[in-house]
């Protein structure tokens, strides 16, 4: 069975060129939708991809109606593939279901897989150089210098953890981070010595 799916971006834009190409094609079930090729959740798309049977053929008037991103339309050939269902695209000239159609999509494949590595040597080139002038990425540390010297003096003092947290406006967890059982240990051990010198 041949099923058709087509797109355009905005609602003002008109679907039938495609459509009637998609009919030309001999498809016998047409699903559209007028919304971004970079939203995820297309309702067209997904009743087309629940309606595709095994020895199916889906088919487009042109590859970027699926989706914007090279990686996006392999992983989604894959998919359909993966569950023997071929791909068509009128205008790209590419049908998976014939071998030529096949080895094209081997090669979008592959450069998508380098474009994916090419991203990651980027972000961690740019981390390295980020973390050589002393930026480090995330959120930053709620425990001041401050915060950390009042939550020492407070311990020394006798003060529990569970109350120190919320006086000096930080969590439990974050203060037993900050503060590591052994230093805790040591606190505790001059507390102890203060108390046997006063006894």
């Amino acid at each position: 069975m041949l099923i058709g799916y087509a797109r355009v971006s905005t609602v003002e834009q008109d679907l039938t060129p495609q459509l009637d190409a998609l009919r030309a094609a001999g498809c016998e079930q047409t699903f559209s939708d007028k919304a971004s090729g970079a939203k995820a959740n297309r309702i067209g798309l997904a009743d087309a991809l629940s309606h595709v049977r095994t020895g199916d053929v889906l088919i487009v008037w042109k590859l970027d109606r699926l989706g914007r991103t090279m990686k996006g339309l392999v992983d989604l050939a894959a998919d359909l593939a993966e569950r023997g269902v071929g791909l068509r695209s009128l205008t790209d000239g590419i049908d998976t279901t014939g071998n030529a159609g096949k080895l094209v999509f081997h090669i979008l494949a592959a450069m998508a897989e380098m474009e994916r590595d090419l991203n990651r040597e980027r972000t961690t080139a740019a981390l390295i150089v980020a973390r050589r002038e002393g930026r480090v990425g995330g959120r930053k540390t709620v425990m001041t210098p401050k915060r950390l010297e009042a939550a020492r003096t407070l311990l020394a003092a006798g003060m529990p953890m569970r109350e120190i947290a919320p006086t000096i406006g930080v969590s439990v967890p974050t203060l037993y981070r900050h503060l590591p059982v052994p230093e805790q240990q040591v606190i505790d051990a001059e507390m102890q010595s203060r108390k046997e010198a006063i006894t």
